[in-house]
């Protein structure tokens, strides 16, 4: 189930993507209150923009805007509204966002041919360890598109190394959509209780919320954890509530690639303008075919870098590779920039952490703080030396790093309400 475009020419799917962009400006002009109003205020003539590149005419669209004027971007009236979902809120209040029975239709779609692209079938058997209640726009979307492309799925839900391994043995999936670290979780179940984990049927994992590779591709220190123990394919997986779409790598590895017939990407600098090929910059999304909230320049707050050469699969889509990290957490820490997931990385090269929370904050000169909360069996003076050590060479720096109880951490890392854990708390203003 691969769409033909994903093999066309770069023009070809440029000139695609250049009409679908014409037909959604029209759509905008007449059912958004919001984007009409955007329009006219910057006295933009919709039948003006006749190229990609002339999209750099329309001011973007921010979170703030979604959180501001929420309902201005409903395209719809409410009857026909057949599905509410929320942002998950990690970097504010967050967002609803209201789809029609047609919306449902492309998710479905969307995360079929995403699956595709992970080298799922219909003869697969998919479990999935992420909820589909609580207004969870990716869990749906897993169910929609194991559905639509004929493959089998189990809805065990998140958490629960047991009943997980109760539902592999019982149903034997092929793949699993979880959160990389979850998967430590079922290794070291899987050892504790002798359940030999390679002679379990699973082909390989499809991964959500935590990185899986370095900038160049090669597996970060999670995954190669993960691969010591489990000789299972890990394909990473990116998408967002507001985006209604995922990049998913294929079997090179290489990257999500982008799906053409349902988003235009831009990667921009600080100053809105495109970066060059290779640099890193914040992904900015226009949504193609969603009926009930379609967004137009949104800038996710996610930096990365864009891949457009072939990609080894055969396809000529444009490549995401692993997110660098969320704009607004960008740490300048004594004169070095830092982004959240370098830590993660730091810190899961360490057997003896057990779990961890990172906590910034503004000192009493306005400038970033760093502390590291951890949680381990083993609370040495002699491991916090080597943990900071380790930080100064991967990162060049020394955050202040303390042990912590379990508990408390885990308190942290599940407020009231969370559908996924916070690693992160940024205090600052």
């Amino acid at each position: 189930m691969i769409p033909e475009i994903e093999y066309a020419s770069k023009a070809k799917i440029n000139d695609f993507q250049v009409e679908k962009l014409r037909e959604l400006l029209v759509y905008l002009n007449s059912n958004s209150a919001f984007y009409k109003r955007l329009f006219k205020s910057h006295h933009i003539d919709i039948n003006s923009i006749n190229s990609l590149e002339d999209l750099a005419a329309i001011p973007t669209t921010s979170k703030d805007d979604l959180q501001k004027y929420n309902d201005d971007f409903i395209c719809v009236p409410k009857n026909k509204i057949v599905d509410f979902v929320t942002t998950s809120g990690t970097l504010g209040e967050p967002v609803i966002f209201a789809l029609t029975d047609k919306d449902l239709d492309r998710l479905a779609y969307n995360e079929a041919i995403s699956f595709a692209c992970a080298g799922v079938s219909s003869d697969d058997i998919i479990q999935l360890m992420t909820t589909i209640d609580r207004r969870f726009m990716a869990g749906l979307a897993y169910f929609l598109g194991a559905r639509k492309l004929g493959a089998g799925i189990i809805r065990v839900g998140n958490g629960i190394p047991e009943l997980q391994w109760d539902s592999i043995l019982k149903f034997k999936p092929t793949y699993i959509i979880a959160v990389p670290s979850f998967l430590l979780k079922l290794i070291e179940y899987a050892q504790q209780h002798d359940i030999d984990i390679n002679a379990s049927g699973i082909k390989g994992a499809i991964c959500i919320g935590e990185s899986l590779r370095e900038q160049d591709f090669s597996l970060n220190t999670l995954s190669k954890k993960i691969k010591d123990s489990w000789h299972i394919e890990l394909f990473s997986t990116y998408a967002s509530t507001e985006m209604n779409t995922a990049f998913t790598e294929c079997e090179a590895h290489q990257g999500g690639h982008q799906h053409p017939e349902l988003i235009i990407t831009e990667i921009l600098d600080t100053n809105n303008k495109v970066v060059a090929e290779g640099e890193a910059g914040e992904l900015t999304i226009t949504t193609l075919g969603v009926e009930g909230m379609p967004l137009l320049r949104f800038k996710t707050g996610d930096i990365v870098k864009s891949h457009s050469q072939k990609c080894s699969c055969g396809r000529n889509t444009n490549r995401l590779g692993p997110v660098i990290g969320r704009k607004k957490q960008m740490i300048k820490y004594k004169g070095t920039t830092i982004y959240p997931p370098a830590m993660h990385n730091v810190l899961n090269d360490f057997a003896e952490v057990e779990t961890y929370i990172i906590e910034l904050s503004h000192n009493s000169i306005g400038t970033d703080e760093i502390l590291i909360k951890i949680a381990t069996l083993e609370a040495t003076e002699e491991l916090l030396q080597n943990i900071k050590d380790h930080f100064r060479a991967k990162l060049r720096v020394r955050p202040k790093i303390e042990f912590c109880a379990k508990k408390e951490i885990q308190r942290l890392q599940f407020p009231k309400m969370s559908r996924k854990p916070m690693m992160v708390i940024d205090l600052r203003k």
